[in-house]
């Protein structure tokens, strides 16, 4: 077993505690409506689930990509990614905040929820940014242009984040859609350019 696959085993498991926590916050309502009634009235939750569930599944990919270019690890690093972890374990929660309050106080719920978003970008790059200082931990073998252009889309993370964040406090409807558009595009990033967040 190599150096990081102890590591990697762990956040897997943590990864997918998280993305099954999400469904398991999608529950009919107790009102006595008729069934196609308490299953459209859940629509928020649907909409909340399938953003935050794309969204842990990208952080999952690029998560995959970070071991692709490095090849040890040391304790500062394994620190680091509990933290990151930390972050992703808690997105159920805000998830189902945000789905409960969309017809209340959907503004606080927005913003909470993009607080999340911005705590994951920050420790995740933070993740990254230690393992590719100075090639800290990055493999020989790695390709450069990988490594830089991994560096360039992990840059913008925050600052998107933080907009989408602050949008909250103008609209939560603007907020939850710039949430949505945020994942889509790193979903087709992805996949279209074959690189990491």
């Amino acid at each position: 077993m190599n150096q990081t696959a102890r590591l990697q085993t762990f956040s897997d498991g943590i990864f997918a505690i998280a993305a099954t926590l999400l469904i398991l916050d999608v529950q009919l309502p107790e009102n006595g409506d008729s069934l196609v009634h308490q299953l459209l009235h859940l629509w928020p939750s649907y909409g909340a689930y399938a953003i935050s569930f794309v969204t842990i599944g990208i952080m999952w990919i690029n998560h995959h990509a970070i071991f692709e270019q490095i090849n040890r690890i040391n304790r500062t690093f394994l620190v680091i990614n509990i933290f990151f972890l930390l972050v992703i374990a808690f997105i159920p929660f805000p998830t189902r905040v945000l789905a409960e309050h969309l017809h209340g106080d959907a503004r606080t719920a927005a913003f909470f929820y993009g607080l999340t978003n911005v705590m994951m970008a920050a420790t995740y790059g933070a993740l990254w940014f230690y393992a590719a200082h100075d090639n800290r931990l990055i493999a020989p073998y790695a390709d450069p242009r990988m490594v830089s252009g991994i560096s360039r889309a992990f840059r913008p993370g925050i600052p998107i984040y933080a907009v989408a964040t602050l949008s909250a406090l103008l609209s939560a409807w603007l907020a939850v859609a710039l949430f949505a558009a945020i994942a889509l595009f790193y979903v087709l990033e992805s996949s279209l350019f074959g690189r990491s967040f």
